[in-house]
């Protein structure tokens, strides 16, 4: 009977896995060479772990701290409020003691759950919010259903990481009238001193409310060492019955407030205080506005999970409220790249979040305009006029890339690609005010980069000499294409703007302009840049001056780079480069290899068990949201055939892949419109 009785629950179980499968849910029951997702709310990140009521790490958006080793800035990994510690009957439930363990990440509502069963005594799930309308707090919602009468014991933590100085632990209740609080707290310094970070973190009982305080159980506080600061309570649970309660957490630091000790405080009372309904009906209504904009795959389950997963990330390591831009690896992982900011935004994150949300959108391009005048200063220290953008960007604005790397001093692009940015982002809005305010004094000063940084050759031409450009396999060299290429918009971009501002065009734009040299070797083909002889090519390059320049735009030549540079592609390169051929064979009508292209773009990058994007077919360091906007592209940009133009977003001869039945793109530009390929 009890063999029958097993059989059946798990029958039932794995109709709930599938059930939980869909274009929303991504469920896994397999945990081997676990890569977690970051569940995030574009403030802070929550990296998830294969561990029950467990959480990898913590990484805070723009909080960062400076290693005086590498001499370069690096983001902060916070305190970790999202870890429990849960007893049954006096046994800690690890991962070697339960059964039935699967997560799901539910992309519509962005909540992460784990469910399992321990041993024949109960039934568990764990859910994990990084609350999107509360963006400094985390909130982890659990429910223990008894099989048996057991006695359970939970243990809420703050754990401090130990490169962190001088951590203060404490455990006080404040009280105001009748209403008493339970708050831990953790203040600490970050490793190298810049900030002082807060946590304070709470139990919260969904069926007791402040009015009946007394039926709460009792709170215990450990300081287990100085890094691990817990709160615990024990309870009680009947056969048949269930408890349910929370933990939250708010982090704060001095990058974001003056008082972030009593500020985390607030926040963890205001979750204490209102019902999980209101809490996680404002969480779930932000989700559902972000999702106004969508990519809707029909006949494609795999595609349709890929490319929402793809989106869900873009979305929740964004804000429309912070002006703040969006590191390669989001908020999932402080290294590589120390969670600096690189033209990964401006080129490949950025597009598809214009078309598909123009609040986020404009947070970037916001973030460079903030930084505006440490770009100018950087220009006039190194011989230059205009602004000279750093090729890694932080809090600062001032050149983060690490001394030893040739892409700080030499990969110029990254100015140029701003500019082409803020173009597009009027474009699609038309937003008068905001290119007359900070549209257009950045675009002057890109185009004013321009003009001092080429050099006039004896027939009149231009070449912009001892650049990186996106090959960063060939290092300073001269007539890059794409820096050439990118230059040459930007020009073209800043006198567009001037005319629509009623602000002065410097002649010399056009001009210079005009006559940037785009090399070609004997065949036709374009030259990388003017020593290419054929070697093998980090990402693409020259392709880009077909997609996104249209500067190289007629088909017998687009085909002829695609041909050449796609056998050039390095295996160790990352994924972005295919993505940019996929959406140029789309748009040449060629959708068998523009689908080959797309997969290659990202299937050989994705990790166990939930399809987390790398920068590379052999790391393992993900979520490379960068990877994700170029597999947007290609969807939005390719089979879709959104252009934007400067008459704003059309649709110019999409095109379906046959293993796809169709394709929607809704909520596309201010009015929302809706594009369909059937």
């Amino acid at each position: 009977m009890k063999r029958n009785i097993l059989i059946i629950a798990g029958f039932l179980f794995s109709l709930l896995v599938n059930a939980q499968n869909d274009e929303w849910n991504i469920t896994r029951t397999n945990k081997d060479n676990y890569t977690g997702v970051s569940i995030s709310n574009g403030r802070i990140g929550l990296l998830t772990s294969p561990e029950p009521f467990k959480i990898k790490h913590t990484v805070l958006n723009n909080v960062y701290d400076v290693d005086p080793v590498l001499k370069v800035s690096q983001i902060v990994h916070g305190m970790d409020f999202g870890n429990l510690d849960v007893y049954i009957d006096g046994d800690l439930v690890t991962s070697k003691n339960i059964s039935n363990w699967s997560q799901t990440i539910n992309m519509k509502e962005a909540a992460f759950t784990t469910r399992f069963d321990f041993k024949d005594k109960a039934k568990i799930s764990c859910t994990v919010y990084a609350l999107r309308n509360l963006q400094y707090t985390g909130y982890i919602d659990v429910e223990i259903n008894a099989l048996v009468e057991i006695d359970i014991k939970v243990v809420g933590k703050i754990t401090t990481p130990e490169k962190y100085l001088n951590p203060i632990n404490s455990y006080q209740v404040l009280r105001d009238v009748e209403t008493t609080m339970p708050i831990l707290q953790t203040v600490a310094s970050t490793p190298f001193g810049k900030h002082l970070v807060a946590t304070s973190g709470t139990f919260i009982w969904h069926d007791i409310n402040s009015s009946r305080e007394h039926q709460r159980p009792e709170l215990k506080h450990a300081m287990v060492t100085e890094y691990e600061n817990t709160l615990s309570f024990e309870k009680n649970i009947k056969k048949g019955e269930k408890s349910e309660f929370a933990w939250t957490g708010a982090e704060c630091t001095t990058a974001d407030f003056s008082d972030p000790k009593s500020e985390s405080e607030r926040m963890v009372i205001f979750n204490l205080l209102n019902s999980r309904d209101v809490l996680l009906a404002g969480h779930k209504t932000l989700w559902e506005e972000l999702w106004e904009g969508d990519i809707i795959i029909e006949g494609d389950l795999v595609s349709q999970q890929d490319v929402r997963l793809a989106l869900y990330h873009l979305y929740a390591f964004g804000r429309s409220d912070n002006d703040l831009s969006i590191a390669p690896m989001g908020l999932s992982l402080q290294t590589p790249y120390n969670g600096h900011i690189f033209w990964d935004t401006e080129l490949w994150m950025f597009p598809p979040l214009l078309l598909l949300n123009q609040d986020i959108a404009r947070s970037l391009v916001n973030y460079r305009s903030d930084r505006l005048e440490p770009a100018k200063r950087r220009a006039i220290n190194y011989g230059y006029d205009g602004a000279m953008f750093p090729w890694e960007s932080d809090d600062t604005g001032e050149e983060a890339t690490p001394p030893f790397a040739l892409t700080g001093p030499f990969e110029h692009h990254i100015t140029a690609d701003i500019g082409i940015a803020f173009w597009n982002y009027y474009r699609v809005t038309k937003n008068k005010k905001w290119l007359a305010e900070k549209g257009y004094p950045v675009l002057k000063e890109i185009a004013d980069f321009w003009v001092s940084r080429v050099t006039k050759n004896d027939d009149g031409s231009y070449s912009i000499n001892n650049v990186v450009g996106a090959n960063e396999f060939a290092p300073n060299v001269d007539d890059n294409a794409f820096t050439n290429g990118s230059a040459k918009t930007a020009l073209y971009y800043a006198e567009l703007a001037a005319k629509v501002t009623g602000n002065f065009s410097d002649p010399n734009w056009a001009e210079v302009a005009k006559n940037i040299r785009i090399l070609k070797l004997p065949d036709g083909v374009t030259k990388e840049h003017s020593k290419y002889n054929g070697d093998i090519i980090k990402q693409a390059d020259v392709n880009l001056l077909s997609f996104p320049l249209d500067i190289v735009s007629d088909r017998e030549s687009i085909l002829r780079d695609l041909k050449y540079y796609e056998p050039k592609l390095s295996k160790e390169g990352p994924a972005m480069g295919k993505s940019v051929f996929s959406v140029l064979y789309a748009r040449l009508g060629d959708a068998e290899n523009a689908f080959r292209l797309f997969k290659e773009s990202y299937v050989p990058n994705q990790q166990k068990p939930f399809g987390a994007l790398s920068e590379t077919a052999t790391a393992n360091h993900s979520y490379f949201a960068t990877g994700a906007g170029g597999m947007l592209q290609a969807v939005l940009f390719g089979f879709a055939g959104l252009h934007i133009m400067d008459d704003g977003i059309i649709q110019k001869a999409p095109i379906l892949p046959k293993e796809w039945k169709s394709l929607t793109i809704k909520g596309v530009g201010l009015e929302k419109k809706t594009f369909y390929v059937n």
